[in-house]
């Protein structure tokens, strides 16, 4: 092989190596900031804290919806103050003001970022798809703690308010939108409200069952 055959082959291996790692990067970017909380990642829990302590932190909610999405989304109460270690339970209010069914996924953070690495959430609506179907509302809820762990950094010292942040989008979500369109295709032929199909069954399920549903 010439030698501009060899150099060429080298650079065609590096392009599809860079390639593969700009793939990678974001799945690892996200594993990177949920184990460390950074850019305020909170932690995922599954269990409450082991003990309480006297200082006490306000929680404060904050949300947001992407202009694809049209959802109402608010938090259905302002702020909660806990003592590090107590359980909180929070809920927010989600409106489909559309007249087709619609798939939302939601990211969050909290601020200060240096906060993430000491909220722990044991349950929360973000860790689902949720589907609200034409003028449907929900009630979605997230429980949290502060890890007493907290008291042992210095740098943490200053906080006494940390604000937890949603932002919903709609999601791409190949299954659900299948779902979907069998729904929509059953309303049509029968000319009355979609009944669930097998198939809409099995991928919706998850995400109906996430969290209670009012009207």
């Amino acid at each position: 092989m010439s030698r501009n055959g060899v150099v060429l082959g080298a650079l065609v291996g590096v392009v599809i190596g860079m390639v593969g790692l700009s793939f990678a990067a974001v799945p690892l970017y996200s594993i990177f900031c949920k184990a460390t909380g950074f850019g305020g990642t909170p932690q995922r829990a599954t269990q409450t804290a082991s003990h309480t302590l006297d200082r006490s932190i306000e929680i404060r909610f904050n949300t947001d919806v992407n202009s694809e999405l049209p959802w109402v989304f608010k938090p259905n109460q302002r702020s909660v103050t806990l003592k590090v270690g107590e359980t909180g339970m929070a809920t927010f209010h989600a409106h489909n003001e559309s007249a087709t069914p619609i798939v939302g996924t939601a990211v969050y953070n909290v601020t200060p970022e240096k906060a993430g690495i000491y909220f722990d959430k044991i349950q929360c609506f973000c860790f689902t798809q949720q589907l609200l179907r034409p003028q449907e509302s929900a009630d979605l809820p997230v429980a949290f703690y502060i890890d007493p762990a907290i008291a042992d950094d210095h740098n943490m010292d200053d906080v006494s308010v940390i604000t937890l942040s949603y932002t919903f989008y709609r999601a791409k979500s190949q299954a659900f939108d299948q779902a979907i369109s069998a729904d929509n295709r059953q309303a049509v032929e029968n000319q009355q409200p979609a009944a669930k199909t097998p198939a809409a069954t099995a991928s919706g399920a998850a995400a109906l069952a996430a969290s209670p549903r009012v009207e």
